[in-house]
């Protein structure tokens, strides 16, 4: 899987979670992860978790580290695993730089208050990903914490190549593991 950090702030609206948004855009082909910091503000009418939809529940968040994920050849259930994976890789790495946080299933809680989005969904060639973690908590519609106002994480840019690494390697060396062992029979 291919990583890259985007520098331009880029607003998260929603649309980004499209097919070959990251190659039309970034010129990375395949399987990719990229993420970017910027405003995150999804309409109702841009979301693809229904339940939020019926809740009449929109993200927002004032500044924002997104992911975005496409890989190929997967179902959407492998997708979901997918992204269930990249959120234990960010609780992991955060715990690694001190931070006690809950996982509930796709979501990341800190101090009972949200830090996280996160969805997974399917298109017609790939399963995409958008996972993201609130920098400022400040102006959320729900109780938030965030990365650099409440959990002293400045480094984002760097916390953002690490999580993306991580989560590179460990799909890796999944399919290297599948490949390894010697099917049996009865």
């Amino acid at each position: 899987m291919k990583t890259k950090f985007i520098d331009e702030e880029i607003k998260y609206i929603g649309s980004q979670l499209s097919p070959h948004w990251i190659y039309r855009n970034f010129k990375i082909q395949g399987d990719a992860i990229v993420a970017f910091r910027g405003e995150c503000k999804v309409d109702l009418s841009e979301m693809v978790d229904i339940e939020d939809v019926i809740n009449n529940e929109p993200i927002y968040s004032k500044y924002m580290l997104s992911f975005i994920s496409e890989q190929f050849g997967i179902s959407l259930s492998e997708g979901v695993f997918s992204q269930r994976l990249l959120m234990c890789i960010i609780k992991e790495l955060l715990e690694k730089r001190g931070v006690f946080v809950v996982r509930k299933g796709d979501d990341l809680m800190v101090d009972g208050r949200k830090l996280s989005v996160s969805i997974a969904t399917k298109s017609i060639t790939s399963v995409l990903i958008h996972t993201g973690l609130n920098i400022l908590s400040e102006g959320a519609p729900v109780a938030a914490s965030g990365l650099e106002s409440e959990l002293g994480i400045n480094d984002i840019k760097d916390f953002a190549l690490e999580v993306m690494d991580s989560y590179s390697s460990e799909l890796e060396d999944i399919s290297l593991a599948a490949a390894k062992v010697r099917g049996v029979v009865e």
